[in-house]
């Protein structure tokens, strides 16, 4: 049977390669993209990002539900703007394709006063691909981004390691959660469309199966 290669990516925190894995998985399973959420860079944004670093002709980019000026929190960003984010307004674009869809920042980052970024995957009905990056405290805040997705019934489809590796620390992650890992992603000497694509090669290969 054929799996639903609908997927949401989110990340341990901030700037720490949502936008970068991404790129990766659409240009590996020839997926569309999707950014609910853009918060600042509205010149380069991630859905700008996608389209530079993807070779594929398959790849379609959706528009982004909210596009707000302020690189902020999406909540302050919303007010700074005059806008209320809703969450009945997130709605799955339409394709038969796979599809990423990418969060923005970490999952408790909040929309408005009561709904939190991991409130979206949760409405749509998506398993996360959690992104995680070796730095100290990652242990902590990767076992606890997988404590709140547990704990709401959300589920994981598996970790992407990306950037430096430290097997200590992956280790440790691997055995607590005990999530499958999807890929492990060094870190790139350049962001290019070539690079992108031959980082493809680091995904698990049950994974792309």
């Amino acid at each position: 049977m054929k799996r639903n290669r609908q997927y949401f990516v989110s990340g341990i925190s901030t700037e720490i390669g949502k936008t970068i894995i991404s790129a990766i998985l659409c240009e590996a399973l020839k997926a569309d993209y999707w950014k609910p959420v853009q918060s600042g860079d509205l010149d380069n944004s991630d859905s700008d990002k996608i389209r530079q670093y993807t070779l594929n002709k398959k790849t379609r980019i959706h528009p982004e539900t909210y596009r707000l000026n302020t690189p902020a929190s999406p909540h302050y960003a919303a007010k700074v703007d005059g806008v209320k984010i809703k969450l009945n307004q997130f709605k799955l674009p339409k394709t038969k394709k796979p599809l990423i869809v990418e969060g923005a920042g970490g999952l408790l980052v909040p929309l408005n006063k009561k709904d939190l970024i991991i409130d979206i995957p949760k409405r749509l009905d998506l398993p996360v691909i959690l992104v995680s990056h070796n730095y100290l405290g990652s242990i902590n805040h990767t076992l606890l981004s997988i404590e709140a997705l547990e704990r709401r019934n959300i589920k994981i489809t598996g970790i992407i390691f990306n950037g430096k590796p430290n097997p200590a620390t992956e280790k440790i992650i691997i055995q607590k959660s005990g999530l499958p890992v999807l890929g492990k992603i060094p870190m790139l000497k350049k962001i290019t469309p070539k690079q992108i694509r031959k980082a493809s090669c680091y995904l698990s290969k049950d994974f792309l199966k």
